[in-house]
């Protein structure tokens, strides 16, 4: 089993920016993928960027690409989410979770607890 902690969530203004880091620790013999999803309330979970375990393959919803960018530090066992030009939009709970197959598309597991991510306009 993996243990994500997510960090670096706040409150900021429209068009601001933010680093999120998911710091994993636990299982250290499977090549997962790991990917960040949000939750705004009242809405659905929804996939944001998932990258592959040696850092080559890094994929994007449509509403992020260009503005988010998802990087892995090998040596910290951590995946870092800089997210640039925020809207208000994208206020949600972020958090991290694993793809055991390593592909990068699911499925899911895992959870973090989150980090809560405000902007405001």
């Amino acid at each position: 089993q993996v243990q994500f902690t997510e960090s670096g969530g706040g409150l900021v203004q429209d068009g601001g920016s933010l680093r999120l880091s998911c710091a994993a620790s636990g299982d250290r013999n499977i090549n997962y993928a790991t990917a960040w999803f949000r939750q705004a309330p009242g809405k659905e979970r929804e996939f944001v960027a998932a990258i592959r375990w040696s850092g080559a393959n890094k994929y994007y919803a449509p509403s992020v690409r260009g503005r988010f960018t998802i990087s892995k530090d090998h040596a910290k066992n951590t995946v870092n989410l800089q997210m640039n030009s925020l809207k208000p939009e994208d206020t949600a709970l972020y958090y991290c979770a694993a793809d055991k197959t390593g592909r990068g598309s699911g499925p899911w597991e895992d959870w973090g607890q989150g980090t809560q991510v405000t902007v405001s306009s």
